[in-house]
């Protein structure tokens, strides 16, 4: 054999190879310069104020076969929902729909200039009213269940523990920021408890805070996780749809970043992070004393044991201080978002919470 007739094969398999790299290279753009298309499960708006909307998703269940307690999924305010409902296939709105849920969400939309002074109390005791008196009426069912994340976990406790007797039934939260206590906790608190970070200051500048400092605060906290790693393995599975997919969809709901209002931005700091407030019972919303103590409805507290955002102690110690004779503290592997989001959630944390609430639902 020549020379060049073994060169051949080599340039051929060069080129292969080249086609490849190119190939892979613009997948790799692609994915970080588009969005994927994510919250497809159908729903219809039932209830709108300033720029909140209530959505209902539509059944796919017969009438019989559903559960007679509608469920409310409530979510941060410096998120959007969809991650709720991330890609057909993976998706705990869907997931949940077809073991009978009468499913809504609530999403809290974009604060403007005019909005900068909301503050947690609006969105506990001004708005989720408003929108259980909606539920109540679209659902016909003066019970219901309430799922928080996050700061909407924050949310729905002040709510719970504020309007005991207003039919919540069970509470289910997930990675819930309740308890400051312990400032070595890591976390946001690192930064937030010391005196030198002035939310004041932050707030009387910007008005409302913009979502790109509240992601960026994020993933400075696992800088090279976020900032390398996260593209590092993403290359390595280039040629896996499976994880393209995945990844294409979580990237374009955290691409979405929206600003947070500052008047729940000062309080989140100021009352929560640095004084402790709603655990050392001083917390007062709308001129109401809030008390965990009061919270009666059925709890499920999710912590994520690879929480980096809220710490397991931030909701795990909350646990002594609710009112609720019915509650599980329920663990799980996986982050802030993965827990309910990542590969594992529809067989781990999804099948729990399900379970959990059907013998409750009814």
């Amino acid at each position: 054999m020549t020379a060049t007739e073994t060169l051949t094969p080599l340039l051929a398999d060069l080129y292969a190879e080249l086609e490849r790299i190119t190939e892979n290279t613009r997948t790799f753009s692609r994915l970080l310069t588009t969005d994927a298309k994510i919250a497809q499960t159908p729903k219809e708006v039932v209830w709108t104020l300033n720029k909140a909307k209530l959505y209902r998703y539509v059944p796919v269940v017969p009438p019989a076969q559903r559960h007679r307690i509608p469920l409310l999924m409530v979510f941060a305010i410096m998120n959007r929902p969809y991650v709720l409902d991330l890609r057909p296939g993976h998706s705990f709105v869907e997931y949940m729909l077809k073991k009978g849920f009468d499913l809504y969400l609530l999403d809290w939309g974009i604060p403007g200039p005019e909005d900068r002074n909301m503050k947690f109390d609006d969105y506990a005791l001004e708005y989720l009213p408003r929108v259980i008196r909606k539920l109540k009426t679209v659902s016909g069912s003066d019970e219901f269940s309430m799922l928080g994340w996050c700061l909407g976990a924050l949310i729905s406790t002040i709510y719970a523990s504020a309007r005991p007797d207003d039919g919540l039934k069970n509470l289910i939260l997930l990675t819930a920021p309740l308890d400051f206590s312990d400032k070595q906790a890591g976390g946001f608190i690192r930064w937030t408890s010391e005196k030198a970070f002035n939310a004041d200051r932050i707030v009387d500048t910007m008005g409302n805070v913009p979502g790109e400092m509240i992601d960026y605060g994020a993933k400075a906290l696992k800088p090279v996780e976020n900032y390398v790693s996260n593209y590092v393995n993403l290359w390595d599975n280039i040629e896996n749809p499976k994880v393209v997919d995945s990844w294409h969809a979580m990237n374009t709901w955290v691409r979405e970043t929206i600003p947070m209002a500052g008047g729940a931005y000062r309080q989140l700091i100021n009352d929560f992070y640095k004084e402790n407030r709603l655990m050392n019972d001083t917390l007062v919303a709308r001129g109401e004393p809030i008390h965990l103590a009061n919270l009666r409805a059925s709890l499920l507290n999710i912590i994520a044991e690879s929480d980096h955002i809220t710490p397991p102690c931030q909701s795990e110690n909350a646990m002594v201080k609710v009112g609720s004779t019915d509650k599980e503290l329920f663990k799980i592997r996986g982050g802030h978002i993965g827990m309910m989001a990542g590969s594992g959630a529809e067989k781990n944390t999804w099948p729990h919470i399900e379970h959990w609430l059907t013998k409750r639902s009814d």
